[in-house]
């Protein structure tokens, strides 16, 4: 009836490892969400996309980035 042969214990090895592996992928995502995974663009870098888009003129996006820098 049973061969005898080790393959059950290996394959019971192998499970375990891909268990392990998907709780520790599992713990990862949480982890990256509780921590904020996706960090939010800082207020210099809103400022460069928008000149980039030329939704502001050089003069604006100057002073603005002194405000923003503090030199203003």
């Amino acid at each position: 009836m049973w061969s005898g042969g080790w393959g059950g214990m290996f394959m019971g090895w192998g499970m375990m490892t891909i268990f392990m592996i998907a709780v520790i992928v599992v713990i990862l995502f949480v982890v990256k969400g509780l921590t904020g995974g996706d960090r939010s663009s800082s207020a210099l870098d809103v400022l460069n996309e928008r000149y980039a888009r030329g939704e502001i003129d050089a003069a604006e996006y100057n002073e603005r980035k002194k405000n923003i820098s503090g030199k203003g």
